[in-house]
Order: C-alpha cells, then structure tokens, then sequence
C-alpha cells in the first residue's frame, strides 16, 4: 500500500502576526526566543534564541522597553522535552545585550604537557 501526499495551498500564517500590531512595526523590532528570568536583575528578561541548539545566543532586554508579546509554537525535542516560544515586540532606541556563549577550549591536542600537531 502507498500513501500518497498531496500539496495543499495554506494562508500565509506569518504574515497573521505583524497585522496584529501595526503601530509596532514602525518604532519596534521583532526578537523570537525562549524567555528566562534574568539570574538578577528583576527589572531585565533574558531571550534565549535557538535553546535546543549547540550554537545558540541570547538576548537580554528592559521589561519596561518591551511593548508586544506574543506566544509562538513550543519546540519539542526527540526525547520529548519541550519549551514556549515567543515574539518580544522591542522599542527601537532601547538597549539590548546580545550574547553568545561558548566553551573555551585549547585547538591542538596536548599529551602529558607535549603539543601534538
């Protein structure tokens, strides 16, 4: 037995979202991420952007320059671990950090204190 899949024209669902907040898009930008309570600062939020990836950054932001929010689709993993997606709506001018984490690691490989090339 075959199945067969069919091509199905849709809306255009990204589109639904910028009419939602048409006075946003013109003194706010859009940034998509997973939010975190900042270790700290109450006053500040801290947006994940990619969570499940090896490569990811965040931003961190002013709750008081953040006008829109807006739930996006959760990501699910294989295993079944899942978390909420959201669209911040930022005020331009604000200031945002941005941050990309990584592991500092030694390029060459070292044996008992010997470079090995």
């Amino acid at each position: 037995m075959t199945i067969k899949k069919f091509l199905e024209k849709t809306k255009k669902f990204e589109l639904e979202a910028y009419k939602k907040f048409p006075d946003l898009l013109l003194d706010h930008v859009p940034f998509t991420g997973a939010p975190q309570k900042h270790p700290y600062d109450k006053q500040k939020i801290v947006l994940v952007a990619d969570p499940f990836s090896t490569d990811t950054s965040y931003y961190e932001f002013n709750i008081e320059d953040i006008e829109g929010v807006e739930e996006l689709p959760s990501l699910v993993t294989v295993e079944g671990e899942s978390v909420g997606m959201f669209r911040l709506w930022v005020r331009k001018g604000s200031i945002g950090v941005k941050g990309i984490p990584f592991v500092v690691e030694d390029i060459r490989k070292r044996e008992k204190g010997n470079v090995i090339k």
